[in-house]
């Protein structure tokens, strides 16, 4: 007989997210999240990125249901049929960005990012930044309102809107995209392998300075950006047999 799995319920905080988690609480009941096998969350996109941060290292997976505006990451909601609905679903498994930030006091700091890491313009001048790929530069300078990489499961976000390539799910790649270019005017980017090492300069950083954000992390006023994949780490989604990330990716690139 198979184990039913226990459940945590997390939501944000819209009166419909609440009170669908309330509902689902009592129906189903639930553990912390630390000590369930599963946790299902309410809301949009944000929610799911958040309770994936939340949930970093430890291989957790998370089932999506959206009570949100967007929800590209999240499942249709319905409180019928859960426990069937979980057994059924499908893994998509993505690994997250860590980025090493030194900013102009020298300080370094470290943080993940599941859909990108940006570095915009911290005042009205352009940014100029300096790309190195595995140590070897590639682009001695490019004026910019900032640039950005992004993963497969990010390249449908913010990626996207900067007219960056849609990744298939599984493919082992990285979109770097810049946002607004000015120099070179016809750079578009590049797709790298997801094994590079990206290093991102800011020129002339006291008159230029640059943010770099992390998913929803942000450092301000640094000097240069590292960026790589971090393998180490599985983070766990379940989508409807049909609604997986991969086929909702593939679906984008068609208008769908």
């Amino acid at each position: 007989m198979t184990k039913t799995p226990s459940l945590a319920f997390v939501n944000s905080d819209t009166d419909e997210a609440q009170i669908a988690g309330n509902r689902l609480r009592a129906r189903y009941g639930e553990v912390l999240p630390e000590q369930a096998d599963i946790v299902v969350a309410l809301g949009g996109d944000g929610l799911m990125l958040s309770s994936l941060h939340r949930l970093m290292g430890t291989g957790k997976p998370i089932y999506g249901m959206n009570r949100g505006s967007v929800g590209f990451l999240m499942n249709e909601y319905s409180e019928d049929g859960l426990i069937e609905r979980l057994s059924a679903a499908e893994k998509s498994v993505v690994h997250p960005l860590l980025m090493h930030v030194t900013d102009a006091a020298g300080q370094v700091s470290d943080a993940h990012a599941i859909n990108e890491v940006s570095v915009f313009r911290q005042s009205y001048q352009a940014a100029k930044l300096r790309i190195s790929i595995d140590g070897r530069p590639r682009l001695e300078e490019l004026v910019a309102d900032g640039i950005l990489v992004a993963t497969p499961a990010g390249s449908t976000a913010y990626n996207l809107s900067a007219n960056g390539p849609i990744l298939p799910l599984n493919a082992p790649m990285l979109a770097l995209t810049p946002i607004s270019p000015f120099r070179p005017r016809r750079w578009r980017g590049a797709i790298l392998p997801d094994s590079a090492h990206i290093m991102l300069e800011a020129l002339e950083a006291d008159k230029r300075p640059v943010n770099a954000v992390a998913d929803h992390v942000e450092f301000r006023s640094v000097q240069s950006i590292r960026v790589s994949i971090d393998h180490s780490i599985d983070l766990v989604m379940l989508h409807d047999p049909g609604h997986s990330l991969d086929e909702r990716i593939l679906r984008e690139q068609f208008g769908g």
